[in-house]
């Protein structure tokens, strides 16, 4: 016999074949469910007989890799201890340092550093323990300079800083590339990280990647006695994107598919939240949902970018880490309380630098990011950007799907592909293609999914052969 055991938040995901004899099949209603939130629910991928190893099991498998059974081995709870915000601290303290210590060792570390709280927390921790340390950011050009946070954390530290920019275009020269390494299991637009894929092997020997600190170190934003169908209304806003559900449907129906899609994703949702055995909290359960499902179908699918060229370290990632926060009271991780707290205590130099999502405020002064404290500060960035007459870049897509360059790129693969034609219907692609063309911002997830599906169309035999 043969186990696989995986990890409470899988960073390396595993696959299993159920009728490897059998002819494939295309999971048609879950690619739907794919289409409208940009990863796959639960086991489910491309194909009916591939399925994903659950996060938390154990997966046992006879000599002939026939799977006998799956077993949880871990459960999201919700199991808080009366402890104060300093003990929880205390302990994050420990537990943090620890598993980055214990990942990294004395190897020379790459560092990605954003405006965030979760990269900073780690340039604390490894500005203790490690110091070998290479740090770089990135910017979109012509958009925000998020780089400068990063520059100033590096500089505190005394780490080297590398300042890189995305520019227009980078995808179409990788985008075979990038489907080999995540498989197409995530759309293309999003891992800004393979723009830079040729750079990071000369920065150091191993990634430490600050993902899904912001999920497990925050609330949800919603009352702790949400009723159930309300907390299943809040997961559903929360994975389906702009334009998702349109083309979910759409692909539903011109599949022949039976029932109403917004039905059927609907009543999956419901049925995976309420296998969560978590009854006196809805931001502890809503949060294990996004764990379960987000973290290892789609955040953890680009992080094979980084593994690619170097080993990764996800100290969010950490079983132990998991389950340290079951057992924390929400108004401990509710506002990033217990990231702060540390920063404040390890690091008052990082502390002190502005926190991107309340600048020009830092972690000292970031309550004060409300009126009448703010309005100087937006007064003028709004004035800053009514005298700047060319549109600020905020998002991926915009520098890969605008211009006459990117849209002969994207129409070649959404329409000079016959594997894809053989997929979806060319009267669906042509209908996104004219809304996206009308309104960018709604159907720009629309657009990145169908260019997704024709790459792994063509890809098909590579993937699953």
């Amino acid at each position: 016999m043969n186990t696989i055991k995986t990890n409470i938040i899988p960073s390396h995901p595993q696959f299993y074949w159920t009728a490897p004899e059998q002819p494939k099949e295309l999971d048609l209603n879950n690619i739907c469910i794919w289409a409208a939130t940009g990863f796959f629910l639960d086991d489910s991928t491309f194909y009916s007989q591939y399925k994903y190893c659950k996060p938390g099991h154990v997966h046992t498998f006879d000599e002939h890799g026939a799977l006998l059974n799956i077993i949880p081995w871990f459960e999201w709870n919700y199991s808080p201890r009366d402890i104060t915000l300093n003990q929880a601290t205390d302990e994050f303290e420990f537990l943090f340092e620890d598993i980055i210590a214990n990942e990294v060792g004395e190897r020379k570390v790459i560092l990605p550093l954003s405006g965030g709280l979760d990269s900073r927390t780690q340039a604390a921790a490894l500005w203790r323990l490690n110091k070998n340390v290479h740090t770089y950011s990135y910017a979109f050009v012509g958009g925000h300079d998020e780089t400068e946070y990063g520059k100033r954390i590096a500089q505190v530290c005394g780490f080297p800083f590398e300042d890189w920019k995305v520019h227009s275009g980078y995808l179409w020269s990788c985008i075979e590339q990038l489907a080999h390494i995540n498989c197409c299991y995530s759309e293309f637009t999003h891992p800004r990280q393979m723009a830079f894929v040729d750079r990071y092997a000369e920065l150091g020997e191993v990634f430490n990647l600050g993902h899904w600190g912001d999920v497990l170190f925050d609330d949800m934003g919603v009352p702790d006695d949400l009723p159930f169908e309300k907390q299943v209304d809040v997961v559903l806003k929360k994975i389906v994107k702009k334009g998702g559900m349109e083309l979910g449907s759409a692909l539903w129906q011109s599949w022949g598919l039976t029932g109403d899609f917004r039905e059927y994703l609907t009543e999956r949702i419901k049925k995976l939240l309420a296998d969560i055995d978590i009854h006196n909290s809805a931001n502890a359960r809503i949060r294990a949902f996004k764990s379960l499902y987000w973290a290892p179908r789609w955040t953890a699918v680009n992080l094979s970018i980084f593994e690619s060229v170097r080993p990764i370290t996800v100290p969010y990632f950490d079983n132990r880490m998991c389950r340290f926060i079951c057992t924390v009271p929400e108004k401990h991780l509710a506002k990033r309380q217990i990231q702060i707290e540390y920063l404040k205590r390890r690091a008052p130099e990082l502390a002190r630098i502005p926190w991107q999502q309340h600048r020009p405020f830092n972690l000292y002064t970031y309550t004060w990011d409300k009126p009448p404290y703010n309005i100087t500060y937006r007064g003028i960035s709004k004035l800053k950007r009514m005298l700047n007459r060319t549109p600020l870049i905020q998002r991926n897509w915009e520098l890969q799907f605008v211009g006459d360059d990117n849209e002969k790129h994207l129409t070649d693969y959404l329409f000079e592909n016959p594997a894809f034609a053989n997929w979806v219907p060319r009267g669906v692609v042509e209908r996104f293609y004219k809304n996206f063309q009308q309104e960018q911002v709604f159907f720009s997830h629309p657009m990145s999914m169908l260019l997704t599906l024709s790459v792994a169309s063509k890809q098909q035999a590579y993937f699953f052969g």
